[in-house]
């Protein structure tokens, strides 16, 4: 079976990690990002896991992703399920999991042509 390297051309990526910085495509980001397969946005006002309210996981709604990537930090938490109802009675997946993990799996779908977000909280 013959491999290839897929030409993800401009696709947003995440290229490393850290406990206080993601890079996507090599750009340092030191606060909270939203990550799409075409952009990165920095709008997304979440200081925090502990500062999540629903109005976080609605915006994540006009994109009409196929699933959502919570990246928590260095470990995995589990926000409130009304947080995210939303999102879940709009048919979209979500998954939290610590950042690493997150820019992981975030990396592999969108690979895949998955309407992938990863939103990740520093």
């Amino acid at each position: 079976m013959k491999l290839h390297l897929a030409q993800l051309g401009d696709t947003k990526l995440f290229t490393a990690h850290g406990p206080d910085h993601v890079m996507i495509n090599g750009e340092r980001h030191e606060r909270s990002v939203v990550v799409l397969a075409d952009a990165v946005r920095e709008d997304w006002s979440v200081a925090g896991f502990d500062d999540l309210t629903e109005a976080h996981f609605a915006y994540f709604l006009e994109f009409k992703p196929d699933v959502v990537l919570l990246g928590t930090g260095t470990r995995q938490r589990f926000p409130h399920p009304r947080l995210y109802r939303a999102l879940t009675d709009a048919g979209i997946g979500v998954e939290f999991m610590d950042t690493h993990a997150a820019c992981r799996t975030y990396n592999i779908l969108v690979a895949e042509g998955r309407k992938v977000i990863a939103a990740i909280l520093l």
